[in-house]
């Protein structure tokens, strides 16, 4: 009754209005798994590929192949599989595909397989999917802290600014609920400031404000504003929180700032970004410099590394291997985890388990292109993660992520919130340990 006995994969719609790929695995027994792959439009160049079919139709993004890869191949691999072995399932789809980014069956296929099966063993045992995950990788779990965007940027805003998440996080909170009230607060302050100076203009892919400023510092000094106009002091319960991205508009060690007009080397554009953590309340920085520059990303580590979370997301792709090479090379103290970007659970879960094994952060993400999908919440849940990216706080396929979390705080209890503990290596965390 626990064994595999149907797998279906059909074209759904995300976020942007683009298809991707859903995917239903039906046990023997009637139980359900059902799961969508998310997609990204900051990409790093090591992860899994999202397989479209190009041509004119659709603008050349139709998931036809993918969804014909799950209909097909890894149908055929997963059917009559106990749903419980759930790596020996992502082994068994990884050998149907010779490509290392999984070109061949997509890893919008794989993904969306790959967490529908994890959805269908939860659901074959009756258990919700984040106590699953916890009982079968033998993991404490606990409500993640939220990172939550207030200006999207970058990739997200049709790069009107250069960098691409001005996030907040609340790690001064009593609990979940409390994060939600006080980032609600903190984004409509925002809002109304915009609106002010008459910069209002929509939101951006993850429901941001869309950034309508004259340089990149001036999101920053706009964001500290918008945390005082809530009632709150920066830096004191609220945090700030940035995705450089630097990838996007660096190559080579070279360094090219659009809305300013500027270009800057790699040392110049961690001497920038020094003075934006001498200047205001940042707890926590994202891809710095680029994923091809990786001296400069052990470098500003030394330089920084003892004050701030230092995050891996294109420069580490969700890869075992290259935490361990990272860490080995003194660059990053956390990693951002998305399942896509992997391709599959398993190393997902292997990653995750590398920057543990490193005493280094590690933080569940969600991607641009996104769904009413909610596997992050219970992975990050489950995992014990300590840590959510989801986006901002607007639209569905974001709202739908918080709200699970709420619910799922109502099982755990209060209790169970993290708070600050995953920032406790920063200066916030040190600043908490005097006062207390």
């Amino acid at each position: 009754m626990t064994r595999i006995a149907a797998v279906k994969g059909r074209r759904v719609w995300d976020s942007r209005g683009n298809p991707t790929v859903e995917v239903d695995v039906v046990l023997e027994g009637g139980a359900l798994g059902r799961a969508i792959a998310p997609a990204g439009a900051s990409r790093g160049t090591r992860e899994a590929i999202d397989l479209r079919d190009g041509g004119d139709r659709l603008r050349g993004k139709d998931v036809a192949r993918a969804v014909a890869s799950v209909n097909g191949p890894i149908a055929a691999a997963l059917v009559g599989r106990e749903v419980a072995d759930q790596a020996g399932a992502d082994a068994a789809m990884l050998a149907l595909d010779p490509s290392p980014l999984k070109a061949s069956l997509g890893g919008n296929a794989t993904v969306a397989a790959s967490l529908a099966v994890l959805h269908a063993a939860a659901a074959g045992a009756g258990r919700p999917l984040w106590q699953h995950v916890a009982e079968h990788y033998g993991t404490t779990p606990s409500l993640p802290l939220p990172e939550i965007q207030i200006f999207g940027g970058g990739a997200h805003a049709g790069r009107r600014v250069d960098i691409q998440d001005f996030m907040i996080m609340v790690p001064g909170a009593r609990d979940f609920d409390e994060v939600m009230e006080i980032t609600s607060a903190v984004y409509f302050a925002a809002g109304d400031i915009m609106a002010r100076k008459g910069r209002l203009a929509g939101v951006a892919d993850e429901g941001g404000w869309w950034p309508q400023f004259d340089s990149n510092e001036e999101a920053l000094e706009t964001l500290v504003a918008a945390i005082e106009l809530a009632g709150e002091t920066p830096g004191d319960r609220v945090v700030i929180s940035l995705d450089i991205a630097a990838s996007e508009f660096g190559q080579g060690g070279r360094y090219r700032l659009a809305l300013e007009d500027r270009e800057m080397g790699s040392q110049a554009l961690i001497d920038m970004l020094g003075g934006w953590l001498d200047s205001y309340p940042i707890a926590s920085i994202e891809d710095p410099v680029g994923e091809d520059d990786p001296e400069a990303m052990a470098a500003f580590t030394r330089r920084f590394g003892d004050r701030v979370q230092i995050i891996g997301d294109d420069y580490l792709v969700t890869n075992a291997q290259l935490v361990d090479e990272a860490a080995a090379a003194g660059a990053c103290n956390a990693v951002l985890v998305k399942v896509n970007q992997a391709g599959t659970v398993s190393e997902s879960i292997d990653t995750f388990r590398a920057a543990r094994g490193r005493g280094w952060g590690a933080i569940v993400s969600a991607r641009s292109g996104e769904t009413e999908d909610v596997s992050i919440s219970h992975l990050a849940t489950g995992l014990g993660g300590g840590q959510l990216k989801v986006g901002s706080f607007t639209r569905s396929d974001r709202m739908a992520k918080w709200n699970e979390c709420l619910r799922i705080a109502e099982r755990l209890g209060q209790g169970a919130f993290v708070g600050g503990a995953p920032l406790a290596g920063t200066w916030w965390g040190a600043r908490q340990k005097e006062t207390t």
